[in-house]
């Protein structure tokens, strides 16, 4: 299983950027949980939002509210849509897949918020 993630870039506060990880080697429903997070520098990596076995959604509480997440079974990718950036949202973003005993991890995409 590989996960391809795309569309980081460099965008203004306030502004929206939307990432992808178009998974192959698997179906993407056959991946119990999926999820993006996030590494700013000198810091952990941290999750930022999951979509869980059964289909529950949960958010880190910095992005409630901004940051919305999704599954496209027919596109066999996941989505991160990412609304009203901010400064502290500059970080790498990775998407995750974890089936059973196996984790899979994207490459990561740089997200540069700033003016």
């Amino acid at each position: 299983v590989q996960l391809q993630a795309s569309g980081g870039g460099l965008v203004q506060p306030g502004g929206s950027l939307r990432l992808s990880c178009a998974v192959s080697g698997s179906r993407i429903f056959s991946i119990n949980d999926m999820g993006w997070y996030r590494q700013a520098p000198g810091e952990q990596r941290e999750l930022v939002a999951g979509i869980i076995r059964g289909g529950s959604i949960l958010y880190a509480d910095s992005v409630k509210g901004r940051f919305t997440i999704s599954r496209d079974n027919a596109e066999n990718t996941l989505y991160l849509q990412m609304n009203s950036l901010k400064p502290e949202d500059t970080a790498v973003y990775y998407c995750n897949g974890r089936r059973g005993p196996y984790n899979y991890w994207g490459q990561g995409t740089l997200v540069t918020v700033s003016s």
